[in-house]
């Protein structure tokens, strides 16, 4: 017998159902009907964005080109200054008061103008110690809760519980270590006044908010950890990788999107940290500014103008929204590119 005598299995012819059927539509029509119904879908999120975020961006921007109302002797009611142009911008940026007489000068030492850049120092400060300390203790706790073994549940469980207690509770429970008779002072054998002096107050802002939010960071890296193949690792093993090379060479790589996405909430969090060290440290520390962050800066202004505190918000928002852009687009934050390209690889 040979070859051509063999009984060959053919595949099933498909039958394609009516409905199935090519409508006879040209391509371009498909994809503008799509088009179209794409729009209809993301319509009511984009007007509901526009409400809650693009309305208060746009109005607080209106009222910074005010000048601040203020009280008529005679009357005793508010009124209005008029237009101020850019001199709620320059009262932040270029540290710019009026004295008495109408006339612009420097901001006295002390008041709210001049703590812009060191405001703006202290919030830069936290955000890059802070997300740093997380990002290398969320690795370390993602690399334990990764491996499996008895009571993975229960210690997954109590790491998670520092990042559920709210930021207040945990504001006021450092605030009760740090005390002077405190536990901090007692381990140590110190006495060292942590919310009084400059540094020590801004070290217990760090702690307080790494203790706080590293279980955060660990879960994010946690998710991108599990997401790695173990045969990739028997493989290495067997290729005599060593534990640092792996770690290395295939850990780190794999979840380099998951690190980056850790990193960018974090940063964007720690720009406009306010209540942890508004509690903790009373939002001065130290002479009264050593820990007052942006955030605590626009509270504080509120109190005395709110055009002018609008104008401080808006240089706020456009910073923080620089971050984001530069984390997004220069450093490459994009999870689907990213994942892509490993798929690629």
């Amino acid at each position: 017998m040979s070859l051509q005598d063999l009984p060959v299995e053919r595949p099933a012819e498909t039958v394609l159902h009516p409905d199935d059927l090519p409508t006879g539509e040209p391509p371009s029509a498909q994809r503008k009907g799509w088009s179209k119904a794409a729009i209809l879908l993301i319509l009511p999120t984009m007007i509901l964005l526009g409400v809650v975020i693009l309305y208060p961006v746009v109005s607080a921007m209106v009222l910074s080109l005010f000048k601040d109302p203020t009280i008529d002797p005679v009357t005793g009611k508010f009124v209005d200054q008029g237009f101020a142009g850019l001199s709620n911008y320059s009262h932040w940026l270029l540290q710019r008061c009026t004295d008495s007489t109408g006339a612009a000068v420097s901001c006295p030492s002390g008041t709210l103008g001049s703590l812009f850049w060191q405001s703006m120092w202290v919030t830069v400060f936290f955000t890059v110690v802070t997300v740093a300390i997380e990002v290398a203790l969320g690795l370390w706790f993602a690399t334990i809760m990764n491996r499996a073994f008895r009571g993975r549940a229960l210690l997954r469980t109590s790491i998670l519980v520092a990042w559920a207690i709210p930021t207040a509770v945990t504001a006021k429970l450092w605030y009760f270590v740090f005390a002077y008779d405190g536990i901090a002072n007692r381990i140590l054998g110190t006495e060292i006044l942590w919310t009084g002096d400059t540094w020590p107050a801004r070290f217990a802002v760090v702690v307080a908010d790494a203790w706080k939010t590293t279980p955060f960071v660990a879960l994010l890296i946690l998710a991108g950890l599990q997401t790695v193949p173990a045969e990739v690792y028997e493989a290495a093993r067997v290729d005599g990788a060593s534990a640092w090379q792996r770690f290395r060479l295939i850990t780190l790589p794999l979840i380099k999107p998951a690190i980056f996405v850790a990193v960018l909430f974090r940063v964007l969090d720690v720009l406009r940290i306010y209540d942890l060290p508004a509690i903790l440290t009373g939002g001065g520390g130290g002479d009264g500014t050593a820990t007052t962050t942006l955030s605590i800066l626009v509270i504080d202004q509120m109190r005395q103008g709110f055009n002018s505190a609008s104008a401080l918000s808006t240089i706020t928002f456009l910073f923080i929204f620089a971050v984001a852009y530069a984390l997004v687009k220069v450093m490459g934050v994009n999870v689907v590119e990213t994942q892509e390209q490993q798929r690629k690889a």
